[in-house]
């Protein structure tokens, strides 16, 4: 790993010029910018904070800290949960929640251009203003656009509409040396020469810092209707995942969840939405399903097929929500997993492994089985539909020492097993700090040392974001 140097009083001087009023020191840095959602992981402060307005500032200041070997970390809203964003060796954080405008839309191109910074609650709204969709919908709708494009995250809708990659066109990018430059093209297609705004996609800030986004939109469906599907045991809901994959029901999302994690969320928000208990059998587990379309007799002829198919796989019943109240409660409940787990419990880890569709059931009950095994509360949810599971390590009586000892020996049981199993260490929430020592051991050296070359070739003095996805802190 590389050595760096500290920032002089000369060079923050510096820095301040190159941004005039957008630049915090000492007292006037929060400690928000010392860690993300998932501080178990680490905290360690900034030196230096951009405030960044513009791509300009930005470059600036890469070219300063590329010339003096002074390490730089990206942040947007800080909603990452694997201590991606949190400045291991100190030296500058630049912030991107200010470069928050949306530039231009396109309609005749299905295409619209925005800063990194704009929150993803506030582009999916916008677009619906215009009849259109952005269709990825990662839970946290308050995390920046430029952060889920840096994670390439996925989503609820990512089942029916893909990733957040399949969504991105062009990028303006500003590279460790300060250069600023621009990759993809408002097209729908390309044969032309690598692709290098797909290694700044998922590469967390380690390649390059995004400063502009041109994105695919689709036609806003004008009719939406979900399906509460409740099961005796999560086997026996998650078993009917492939007929129903099957059965080419297109599905929007497609989503499982316990009755434990409905329970904290419920209480998390203060109301009951989920059945617990149904023709005398006791509710253990949930798909929670949803149709999208332009008509609602054809969305109503989906949804009774899929119920006939739901029941005849074991469902204790098929409960359509399609009033927009409800329909708000239901997904609100189903959003508010990670705050309801967080509100009760001291001590918690998360991995978001992804497997084949026909695992998902084995290695649930693998996952939990371990983590008793291990000494931990198992609490666990996510996308049924493309095998992204949300697996969350808990503990309100473990010292942290303890804790973090008892979850190292649990991942390395289970990221073995993802692997064997055809899987893979993340599926949306990247690598971060967290999982750079589970990543080396599932993908091995050689493909380790691929991606360390690629690195070494956009940032060769390794300033950018150091200590996450290829090299560990």
């Amino acid at each position: 790993m590389a050595t760096y140097n500290t920032l002089t009083p000369e060079l923050i001087e510096q820095l301040k010029a190159a941004a005039p009023g957008h630049v915090l020191v000492g007292a006037d840095i929060n400690d928000d910018y010392s860690h993300d959602e998932m501080p178990i992981y680490g905290t360690k402060a900034p030196d230096v904070v951009l405030q960044a307005a513009n791509a300009e500032e930005i470059s600036a200041f890469m070219k300063i800290c590329n010339a003096n070997k002074i390490p730089v970390t990206t942040r947007g809203a800080g909603t990452g949960l694997v201590g991606g964003c949190v400045p291991v060796y100190g030296g500058v954080v630049i912030e991107t929640t200010k470069m928050n405008k949306i530039l231009e839309y396109d309609l005749e191109n299905f295409s619209v251009t925005i800063e990194p910074g704009v929150l993803l609650q506030d582009l999916a709204e916008d677009c619906l203003k215009r009849g259109m969709m952005y269709p990825p919908d990662p839970g946290e709708k308050l995390a920046t656009v430029g952060g889920n494009v840096s994670t390439n995250a996925g989503g609820m809708r990512a089942v029916k509409y893909g990733t957040t990659r399949d969504y991105v066109l062009a990028m303006k990018v500003v590279l460790p040396n300060g250069d600023i430059t621009s990759f993809g093209a408002k097209v729908s297609k390309t044969s032309s020469g690598y692709s290098l705004s797909n290694l700044i996609i998922g590469s967390e800030g380690t390649l390059g810092i995004i400063v502009e986004l041109t994105l695919k939109l689709i036609p806003a469906p004008k009719k939406t209707i979900s399906l509460i599907v409740p099961y005796e045991d999560l086997e026996s809901a998650i078993s009917t995942v492939p007929k129903f994959k099957m059965a080419n029901l297109d599905p929007q999302a497609l989503e499982f969840m316990e009755r434990e994690i409905i329970l904290s969320s419920e209480r998390y928000l203060g109301r009951e939405v989920f059945p617990k208990k149904l023709n005398g059998q006791d509710v253990g587990a949930y798909l929670l399903i949803t149709f999208d379309g332009q008509d609602e007799d054809e969305l109503m002829a989906r949804a009774e097929t899929a119920a006939e198919l739901l029941l005849d796989a074991g469902a204790i019943d098929v409960m359509v929500v399609d009033e927009p109240q409800k329909l708000r409660d239901t997904w609100a409940t189903r959003s508010s997993f990670l705050e309801a787990i967080e509100a009760e419990t001291k001590l918690l880890d998360e991995c978001d492994v992804v497997v084949p569709i026909k695992e998902i059931a084995r290695f649930l009950t693998f996952a939990k089985k371990t983590g008793e095994e291990c000494g931990l509360i198992i609490k666990s949810f996510g996308h049924a539909g493309d095998g992204n599971l949300h697996i969350y390590q808990c503990s309100n009586d473990l010292e942290k020492e303890e804790f973090v000892k008892r979850v190292d020996n649990y991942f390395e049981i289970l990221y073995k097993e993802a692997v064997e199993c055809g899987g893979l260490v993340s599926g949306e929430h990247g690598i971060g700090r967290g999982k750079v020592k589970y990543l080396t051991e599932s993908l091995g050296d050689v493909n380790m040392e691929l991606m360390r070359g690629i690195k070494n070739v956009f940032d060769p003095n390794l300033i950018l974001n150091p200590g996450k996805v290829c090299y560990q802190s």
